[in-house]
C-alpha cells in the first residue's frame, strides 16, 4: 500500500495511511485520529454513567481518571504498535494494566463499564502473539461475563459474543499488518539485492569488455616505445594497432551501454502493475510473457509502447480499470507479438496523437512494427505489433 497517490488527471491528491506504517504528516495524523475516534464512540456508556450523577464526587473523579488512563494505554498499545516488533514484557505489562483497570472500574461503578472488556479483547487480539491471543481474548470475555452476573446478565451475555468476535477478528488484522510489514521489508531487500546483482553484472561486463583491450593497448604502447628510436616504421604500426583496438573498445562499450539502457518488456510489465495499483486503477497485467525468439529491438519497442500507454492511463485518462494483453498472432507478414492496452477512461483529448504517440510510432516502425491508438467503446485502446521472429537476411538467399 502506498502512503500518497498523486492523481494528475484532475489535479487532486488522494492520501491514505499505509497499512502497518505510522503517519508521516499532520494530515495523516489527523485522518488516523479521526478513524480512532470513531471506534472510541463505544465508550459513551461509561461517559454517560459518569455524567449522570449517580456516583459520589470521589467515585466520579476516580472513574474519570481511570477511564482516561485506560484510553491512553489502549491507544498506545494498539494503534502505535500494531504489527511492529514489540517487547513481550511491554505487551503483557500494558495488557495487564488494561485488564486491572477494566476489572476495577466494572466492579466498582456498575454494568455500564463492561464495554471496557471489549476494548481489552481488541488490544489482546491486535498486539499479542497468536498463541497468547487465543487464550487471552476468551479469558477477558469470561471475566467480563462473571462480573456482569452481579448486575446485568443479559448485557454481559451480549457483550461476551461481541468481545469474542471483535477480539478474534483483530488477531487477523494484527497478523495482516505484520505480514504487510514483512512483505514491505522483503520487497526492499529484493530491490537491494537486485541493485547489487546489477552492479556485479556491470562490473563483470566492463572487465570482460575492457580488460583485454586495455591490456593489449598497454602492451603495444610499451612495445612502440621501445621500437620508436631504432624502428620508427614498426612503432607506427604498433600505434595504428593501438588506435584500432581503442576504437573497437569504444564500440563495445557503447553497445553495452545501449543494452543497459534498453527497456525489457518483463520489467515494464511489472512496473505497469505497480504504477496502475498506485494510481488506484484495477489492472489486468500478464505475469510471465512469452518472449522466445523475439528480437531485442522489437521487445524494446514494445516495452517503450507499454511505458507510454501506462503513463497516459495514469496521468490523463481518468480510468479506474486497465487491461494489458500480450498475444502472438499469425499475419500475412508473418508471426507478430501484439501488445494491447485498453482502459475505460475518457478516451483521449480528441486532438490527434501527441508527441509521445508520434515518437512511439516512429520507434515501432524502426523495429518493423506498427501502432494503432484511438478511442474504444469504453475508453482508449493502444495496439502495438512487432515481428515475433528476426527479420530474414536478404543477402543470404540461395
Amino acid at each position: 500500500m502506498n502512503g500518497t497517490t498523486t492523481d494528475d488527471r484532475d489535479g487532486t491528491t488522494a492520501r491514505h495511511i499505509p497499512l502497518g506504517r505510522p503517519p508521516t504528516s499532520r494530515r495523516d495524523l489527523l485522518v488516523k485520529a479521526l478513524w480512532i475516534g470513531v471506534w472510541l464512540v463505544f465508550l459513551s456508556s461509561p461517559v454517560e454513567d459518569l455524567a449522570g450523577g449517580g456516583h459520589s464526587t470521589a467515585a466520579t473523579v476516580a472513574g474519570s481518571c481511570g477511564l482516561a488512563v485506560f484510553v491512553a494505554v489502549y491507544l498506545a498499545m494498539v494503534f502505535r504498535n500494531m504489527g511492529r516488533p514489540f517487547p513481550p514484557r511491554a505487551v503483557f505489562g500494558l495488557g495487564g494494566v488494561l485488564g486491572v483497570l477494566a476489572t476495577v472500574l466494572a466492579c466498582t461503578l456498575g454494568s455500564a463499564w463492561l464495554g471496557l472488556f471489549v476494548y481489552l479483547a481488541v488490544a489482546f487480539g491486535a498486539t499479542l502473539p497468536l498463541r497468547a491471543a487465543y487464550w487471552a481474548v476468551p479469558a477477558s470475555a469470561l471475566v467480563m461475563y462473571l462480573i456482569g452476573l452481579r448486575s446485568d446478565e443479559k448485557q454481559a451475555r451480549g457483550l461476551v459474543v461481541l468481545a469474542l468476535l471483535i477480539g478474534f477478528a483483530m488477531t487477523g488484522v494484527g497478523q495482516l499488518v505484520r505480514t504487510t510489514i514483512e512483505l514491505r521489508k522483503a520487497r526492499a531487500t529484493v530491490a537491494h539485492l537486485a541493485a547489487n546483482e546489477e552492479r556485479l553484472r556491470l562490473a563483470r561486463d566492463l572487465h570482460d569488455l575492457l580488460g583485454h583491450s586495455l591490456s593489449l593497448i598497454t602492451l603495444k604502447s610499451e612495445l612502440a616505445g621501445r621500437m620508436l628510436p631504432g624502428h620508427p616504421e614498426q612503432a607506427a604500426r604498433q600505434v595504428a594497432d593501438i588506435e584500432q583496438v581503442s576504437r573497437q573498445a569504444l564500440v563495445d562499450v557503447r553497445e553495452a551501454v545501449t543494452g543497459y539502457r534498453r527497456p525489457r518488456l518483463a520489467a515494464e510489465l511489472a512496473g505497469a502493475q505497480v504504477a496502475l495499483a498506485a494510481a488506484e486503477v484495477v489492472a489486468e497485467v500478464p505475469a510471465d510473457p512469452d518472449l522466445a525468439g523475439v528480437p531485442e529491438e522489437a521487445e524494446s519497442a514494445l516495452a517503450w509502447a507499454l511505458r507510454e500507454a501506462v503513463t497516459n492511463v495514469v496521468r490523463h485518462s481518468g480510468a479506474d480499470r486497465c487491461a494489458v494483453r500480450l498475444l502472438r498472432r499469425e499475419t500475412l507478414d508473418g508471426p507478430v507479438l501484439e501488445l494491447t492496452v485498453e482502459d475505460n477512461g475518457s478516451g483521449g483529448s480528441g486532438k490527434g496523437p501527441g508527441n509521445g504517440l508520434t515518437g512511439l510510432t516512429e520507434r515501432l516502425e524502426k523495429a518493423g512494427g506498427t501502432l494503432r491508438a484511438g478511442r474504444a467503446k469504453q475508453g482508449f485502446r493502444l495496439v502495438a505489433r512487432v515481428p515475433a521472429t528476426p527479420a530474414p537476411d536478404v543477402g543470404s538467399g540461395a
